[in-house]
């Protein structure tokens, strides 16, 4: 009698799914999470940013002139110009002011620089200001031109990822024995099955929607068994819209949650890449990107 349960090949591919989904549950990244929290920090980062250099025009006597975009370096640093000399010994409270005002608890370092370059002209690191001795280079004469506000976030080491789903350790450990032994089982009554035939399902390291996935870790799409790679706008966008499957986004929020980093918003950037995503994954029939009109887009994913 031969059925699923006796089949060799079939038990190990059961096993093999069984132990992707567990080691997905246990150890797999949450990218979707991470990505969330990276984009919200940025927004916080980048109000921060504006508000200090608001206050410095202010008090140089400039309340007409319009504030340079934030520049985003890294996922943790951040820049800004400031185009006329400005009053330096005011930088670190306006500056401490507008972190807390966006509940920003995380320690930084700033650094000014002249624009166009990476020469130090003045800086200090957040416990300066609560020194005697004050913030370094205070009272120091500054040339008339163009700098550069430069903070660097020192961001705490993450959270291991696994620690909590602790509790599927046993359960995952008790289920894979027993599909062991069913193996073993089968392997005895059957006739012995090529070691290459054997499918072992590689680690879960994407989000899946539809039939697709996007490994945001990689900057990777698959989609109907091809693997495209992207790149960061496209991983970005593609993941904004996996993680709000089925709901209206304004183009003004994708604007500012993928491109404000940059600086210069370009609105016609939307179209582009929604036509690329499209075209990638047009082989999926549980996906599809569709315009709002003169709201946004909208993916909508079939179960």
């Amino acid at each position: 009698m031969s059925g699923s349960y006796n089949n060799p090949l079939e038990s190990a591919r059961n096993l093999s799914f069984v132990l992707w989904v567990l080691t997905g549950l246990l150890f797999g990244p949450k990218p979707a999470i991470a990505n969330n929290e990276a984009i919200r920090f940025a927004e916080k980062a980048n109000l921060a940013l504006r508000r200090t250099a608001h206050h410095l025009r202010i008090a140089n006597g400039d309340s007409i002139s319009q504030i340079p975009p934030v520049r985003q370096v890294s996922a943790s640093t951040f820049s800004i110009k400031v185009d006329h000399l400005f009053d330096y010994e005011k930088l670190p409270d306006l500056l401490k002011q507008s972190l807390e005002m966006q509940g920003i608890t995380e320690g930084y370092n700033v650094a000014v620089t002249k624009c166009g370059t990476e020469v130090l002209q003045l800086g200090y690191n957040f416990q300066d200001l609560n020194q005697k001795g004050g913030i370094p280079c205070q009272g120091r004469q500054r040339e008339e031109g163009c700098y550069d506000v430069q903070v660097s976030f020192i961001m705490a080491p993450p959270v291991a990822q696994g620690s909590g789903s602790w509790w599927l350790l046993p359960f995952g450990g008790a289920l894979a024995g027993l599909w062991f032994i069913a193996w073993k089982r089968s392997r005895s009554k059957d006739a012995t099955v090529n070691a290459s035939e054997i499918l072992i399902a590689p680690a879960a390291t994407g989000i899946g929607f539809g039939n697709s996935i996007l490994d945001t870790q990689n900057q990777t799409l698959i989609s109907d068994t091809a693997t495209h790679n992207l790149t960061y706008r496209e991983t970005k966008l593609l993941n904004l819209f996996v993680t709000h499957s089925n709901q209206i986004l304004e183009r003004d929020f994708i604007l500012k949650s993928v491109w404000e980093d940059e600086g210069v918003i370009v609105g016609r950037s939307v179209d582009v890449f929604v036509s690329r995503l499209r075209k990638l994954l047009i082989k999926d029939p549980k996906v599809k990107i569709t315009a709002v009109h003169s709201i946004g887009y909208k993916m909508e994913v079939l179960p």
